[in-house]
């Protein structure tokens, strides 16, 4: 597994990335392997179970994702004024999370955060580095693909990839980019023939949403939603939580409208209220069916509309933006 590299694109751009990470040819990941029937289908919880846990300790949220046969699709979110807000004390901890850490470290937490003025000195740099690193994509990505890898690895008795290189991801602008790839990412298994329906759709993001939904007697309310999952806070507003600006019971409608549109294999007509959110985002109804079936097609690492992409091109001084006359054709 390469070691990671920091992230392309500040965070300052934008807090959400879209990331993809597929198996090599010679490995499975999840489902029956019809070469040799072999059925790797618990693998599916094994990542599912592991990317849930990983915000527990990261500055990191889950918005959307999906497991699929041989790849996965996930949405990140980065809170930086989560990993702001944590002392010294609970990086250390959060890193022995994930690692032995070092003897400095060791002995930090044993004395209770207490060490020499000399030895603070020297360990400040490295706790500094820990705090990046928890709000870092590539580190978590590293970490969750590294545990699936060797569980994999120890049942198929080899060594060896079994990721494709580095994962590859996609930086989401604005609310227009972020719906349409969470759409896109939440009814992949449709797209693929896996499920009907997204709330039947199995290891998915819709699907835990949708089942905390049936249970809620308030599903729009930050505090009765999935808790693993980053909450929907309802329309633009001051004094609002942290969380996605729009409605949970405004995004599901959207992503069940688009999903009997993709089944039909067909475009078709998508219901009023869905039709008022794509007004609000600006999305030409063909150009979002086009999205949420083709994401990763239409759009290279950057995704939003022209204003939005200039402005994060303008801060990582790129002196052409990628992508603009996409960006430009998908949002107005």
């Amino acid at each position: 597994m390469p070691k990671p590299r920091k992230t392309l694109i500040a965070v300052e751009s934008t807090p959400y990335y879209h990331c993809v990470a597929r198996c090599v040819r010679r490995a499975f990941l999840c489902g029956i392997d019809t070469l040799t029937g072999q059925n790797y289908e618990h693998r599916r919880a094994w990542l599912e179970d592991r990317l849930l846990e990983l915000p527990k300790v990261f500055a990191i949220d889950i918005a959307a994702y999906a497991i699929m046969s041989n790849h996965y699709h996930v949405i990140l979110h980065i809170n930086t004024e989560r990993a702001k807000s944590w002392s010294d004390y609970e990086i250390v901890e959060r890193w022995h999370q994930l690692f032995n850490g070092t003897v400095l470290s060791q002995k930090y937490l044993k004395n209770e955060g207490e060490l020499s003025k000399v030895e603070m000195l020297v360990f400040q740099e490295t706790i500094d580095e820990w705090r990046s690193r928890l709000q870092d994509i590539s580190w978590f990505m590293r970490i969750l693909n590294e545990a699936v890898a060797r569980e994999a690895n120890a049942e198929d008795g080899c060594t060896g990839r079994f990721w494709e290189g580095r994962f590859k991801s996609q930086a989401l602008l604005d609310e227009a980019a972020l719906m349409a790839c969470m759409a896109y990412v939440d009814l992949n298994p449709i797209r693929a023939k896996m499920a009907t329906t997204p709330e039947q759709s199995d290891h998915t993001s819709i699907k835990k949403r949708c089942e905390k939904a049936v249970e809620s007697s308030n599903p729009n309310h930050v505090n009765q939603q999935e808790k693993s999952l980053y909450p929907f806070v309802g329309n633009p507003k001051q004094g609002q939580p942290e969380g996605i600006q729009m409605k949970l019971s405004d995004y599901l409608e959207l992503v069940d409208s688009t999903g009997r549109v993709l089944r039909k294999d067909k475009r078709g007509a998508i219901s009023a209220s869905a039709e008022k959110i794509l007004d609000r985002l600006d999305v030409d109804e063909d150009q979002w069916l086009e999205m949420t079936s083709n994401f990763e097609g239409c759009f290279s690492s950057f995704v939003g509309g022209e204003r939005s992409l200039r402005m994060a091109c303008e801060n990582l001084h790129y002196q052409r933006p990628p992508g603009l006359a996409t960006c430009k054709l998908m949002f107005h």
